[in-house]
């Protein structure tokens, strides 16, 4: 939309962005002009149609992927202080909601060039405590689905799959974010589909889902649609329930059975999801031609990267193309940023790195399990630059030259 000539020094070369036509906008003002901003139609439509992309049966569209996953945990109705293992090298919003809900991560380092979960340390971690997996699969990046659906099995653990940056990724060819009993994504413009900000959370289980949507809307007993006709309710008993002190027949609509939140999305960001999930497979081939483009233009300089590395059974659908600075490597991290970030290519870091490593979490109380070297490093020297869909050869070509200047002004 609106896109720009691109200027070589001049034109930022952005890590992700939005990407979206008239299509989106045309689809946006014809669900404002009908007059209902809440979830309605579109956001029914959108979830059904995100459940059959992914392969599960239910979604919940949410108003931000950050919210998505505290309701994804929050949904189990763990007891405070059990735990829930999830990786060191973290973002907070998979990290954030065991901490909110009173409940204890457990800390697992990462693989390098993977980013993901060792998961052959996950069985050291488990205790009487342990509930839970809550696993990113980073980047894109499928996690090791085959070890980590074992372990869940042995142990009769919960999985909660965090798929924000990976949609369209398949493990085994089997989507990402259908492998747990709850998965969760990100609309966010920097992911691969975006509404401007938004979430969705999805899973199987019919129960759980209702759950889930109750604690998204508020907390309420009532599970009527917002296009429901009969004013006694779907259940026709709206004016005749008991529930806990209440008098009997207290409308239903506004009984409240859960503590819950207000985490619903408007209903015409859902009708630009529709347009977007048309262009997703679009999305998905070309983030991963440009990261094969970007790979192995860097391969000439694993003497100083680590260079991302997949699981065989994946292919990645991916976020974005990250590198870390071996220890060796006559600049850091930082000086590469600077580099490309003054001639005008956006880098970002690997996120948190070790997120227990920042000042927010001083004071949560949280288990390590083994050593959390690899997160330390990632914090220290791992840095991405972009690959979504808005760059094309022309931005790669640039990325390249600047590079090579990079590495020519250090001999």
């Amino acid at each position: 939309m609106n896109k720009k000539k691109f200027i070589p020094g001049k034109t930022k070369v952005q890590y992700a962005g939005a990407y979206y036509d008239n299509k989106e906008v045309d689809a946006m003002i014809k669900s404002i002009k009908k007059g209902w901003f809440g979830v309605g139609e579109k956001a029914d439509k959108f979830e059904k149609e995100f459940a059959q992309f992914i392969g599960v049966k239910n979604a919940i569209v949410t108003n931000s992927g950050s919210s998505a996953t505290l309701l994804a945990v929050a949904g189990f109705g763990f007891k405070p202080g059990l735990e829930i293992i999830t990786p060191a090298c973290n973002f907070p919003t998979s990290f954030n909601p065991i901490v909110q809900l009173g409940l204890v991560p457990v800390l697992i380092d990462v693989d390098l060039g993977t980013y993901n979960i060792k998961a052959e340390l996950i069985e050291k971690a488990i205790t009487k405590k342990t509930v839970a997996l809550l696993i990113p699969h980073t980047l894109g990046n499928p996690c090791n689905m085959k070890k980590i659906m074992k372990i869940k099995k042995k142990y009769n653990l919960k999985l909660i799959e965090d798929n924000c940056d990976a949609l369209g990724s398949t493990y085994n060819n089997q989507k990402t974010g259908s492998f747990g009993d709850v998965a969760t994504c990100s609309f966010y413009p920097a992911h691969h589909i975006t509404i401007g900000e938004g979430g969705m959370v999805y899973l199987n289980s019919n129960s759980r889902e209702r759950k889930i949507r109750s604690l998204r809307d508020w907390g309420r007993a009532c599970h009527c649609k917002w296009d429901q006709k009969n004013p006694h309710g779907a259940c026709k008993n709206r004016f005749n329930f008991q529930l806990g002190d209440l008098p009997k027949g207290y409308d239903h609509r506004y009984t409240y059975t859960s503590i819950g939140y207000n985490l619903k999305p408007v209903e015409f960001q859902c009708a630009m999801g529709l347009e977007q999930l048309k262009k997703l497979p679009f999305f998905v081939k070309k983030r991963r031609q440009n990261f094969t483009k970007l790979y192995n233009y860097f391969k000439k300089f694993e003497k100083y990267f680590i260079l991302p590395k997949w699981e065989k059974e994946a292919k990645p659908s991916w976020f974005s193309f990250p590198l870390t600075v071996k220890d060796k490597a006559p600049f850091s991290r930082r000086d590469i940023s600077i580099y490309l970030e003054d001639h005008n290519i956006q880098t970002r870091p690997l996120f948190a790195g070790n997120i227990i490593r920042h000042p927010a979490y001083k004071n949560v109380k949280y288990r390590i399990s083994g050593s959390l070297k690899n997160s330390d490093k990632i914090l220290l020297d791992t840095f991405f630059i972009g690959v979504w869909p808005g760059m094309d050869d022309e931005q790669i070509g640039y990325i390249k030259k600047t590079v090579n200047k990079f590495f020519k002004q250090l001999y």
